[in-house]
């Protein structure tokens, strides 16, 4: 009788961030030798530079904001003022309080073993880090994304930053071009912008945010332009950037006339690519540029090898990784696999007011060829607009033509909360008169949700 192969591990987890982090935890309460890989500060994007301390610095940025705006309810606010050091002093205690930001020691008290390096296949069941040969019974790939840099004349030789970067900032750059306007590029559009930044923003696509609703993007781009003062550039090609001294010029082509920009700093937020550089060949695990391939159970093309979070899908929110880890990790120990919940997308996006969206969205529908009805109000219909003189958001419902809701999309002050209502009503297939017909609070947001509901009767 053949004699089982020995290995270093039961199971080798790459990435410690959301994909990575909860099935090195539930491999290693169950018992089993765990090792975890990060090339990058453990804890991964969340809490070192993702939403937690970009939450944080927004949350600044809106009550600034809000306080500007208070000379309107009798406050005098003439000498509202801010010191860029001291929020980031703010920021810092944020991602301290987290204590998964940069944490090693948080896998050490587990008994996980830890690397701090780039891990690369050398076989199915072995991985190089740091000169180091490290071998596993099973592994895990939750390596995340990088920001993908366009092709753009001059771009090697002019400096740039990303979303990521955003955070090393020692202060706002007077001016800003951004390429791109994804979720993360609206978001630190609208940080810099409230603290003086005069921002442009770009895009090769015929409307900001294509991804989202039409009638988000184009509510949105309104309110960039007006309230903002940004410079919102739809259906524009970069076709060359160039460091000129202490600013970066960009040369761009708009209604077929090519001008140019100088500015202080460029950030580029177009794309993400799923980071699949590990040897993955040497593994036999299938993959392309859309992200590793996996079967509902989140397994690989090679059998003992799984793959979560989004080096799988590159838009995956945190929520839906950490959903992804923990299935990973069920199928990590046990035989009979789980599969991933075939749940709706549900997106948020902190800009100033909020953006959130579920389930499909209008050109979903139409893609799909659905008969659908749809109800857009504008957030002042309800009773709290009037009373805090937020004046710019709306709600918008999508239903089939039996009034079984759809999709939604928010924007509004609180729409990250609001929007819960709607996943649990589009999830479990509630209508409209449901919607309609539950009590909701007068003066809150959510009558707003309510009233939409209202009118898709």
């Amino acid at each position: 009788m053949a004699q089982k192969p020995t290995f270093d591990y039961d199971i080798i987890i790459i990435g410690s961030g959301a994909g990575g982090s909860p099935a090195a935890s539930m491999a290693a309460r169950a018992g089993k030798k765990v090792a975890i890989i990060e090339q990058d500060e453990f804890g991964g994007e969340s809490p070192n530079w993702g939403e937690v301390p970009l939450g944080a610095m927004i949350n600044v940025a809106n009550t600034y904001d809000n306080a500007k705006k208070a000379a309107n309810f009798g406050l005098r606010t003439a000498a509202i003022g801010y010191n860029y050091p001291s929020i980031l002093l703010w920021r810092d205690t944020v991602v301290k309080r987290t204590g998964a930001a940069g944490n090693r020691r948080y896998y050490e008290k587990q008994s996980i073993s830890t690397f701090n390096g780039t891990a690369h296949f050398l076989s199915p069941n072995e991985i190089s880090i740091n000169r180091r040969h490290l071998s596993a019974r099973k592994f895990l790939i939750a390596t995340g994304t990088t920001w993908e840099i366009p092709d753009i004349p001059g771009i090697a030789e002019t400096p740039y930053f990303t979303p990521k970067d955003t955070l090393t900032l020692t202060r706002p750059p007077k001016t800003l071009f951004i390429i791109g306007s994804t979720p993360e590029a609206i978001e630190v559009a609208n940080l810099m912008s409230i603290f003086g930044t005069k921002v442009y923003l770009a895009d090769s696509a015929t409307r900001i945010m294509p991804d989202q609703d039409e009638d988000v993007s184009e509510m949105i781009g309104s309110q960039l332009t007006k309230q903002r003062g940004m410079t919102i550039m739809p259906n524009t090609k970069i076709v060359a950037v160039q460091k000129e001294g202490i600013y970066r010029r960009i040369t761009f082509v708009r209604a077929g006339v090519e001008r140019t920009i100088k500015v202080d700093a460029l950030m580029i937020a177009d794309r993400r690519a799923p980071a699949t550089d590990i040897g993955l060949e040497n593994a036999g695990v299938a993959y392309n540029s859309q992200g590793i391939k996996v079967n509902a159970s989140l397994q690989t093309s090679s059998k003992h090898i799984f793959a979560a979070g989004s080096c799988v899908h590159p838009g995956a929110a945190t929520h839906e990784i950490l959903m992804h880890s923990r299935v990973a990790a069920h199928n990590l120990l046990h035989t009979k696999f789980s599969v991933i919940d075939k749940h709706m997308p549900l997106q948020v996006i902190r800009s100033v007011p909020e953006i959130a969206r579920v389930g499909l969205s209008e050109d979903d529908c139409i893609r799909r060829d659905l008969k659908i009805n749809r109800a857009v109000v504008p957030i002042t219909i309800a009773p709290r607009s009037n009373i805090t003189d937020d004046r710019i958001g709306m709600v918008k419902l999508i239903s089939d033509k039996k009034g079984t809701l759809l999709g939604a999309a928010i924007v509004a002050p609180n729409a990250s909360e609001m929007i819960h209502e709607l996943a649990i009503a589009i999830r479990h297939g509630l209508s409209a008169e449901d919607l309609f017909s539950t009590p909701h609070e007068f003066t809150s947001w959510s009558e707003t949700i309510r009233i939409a509901a209202g009118k898709l009767l």
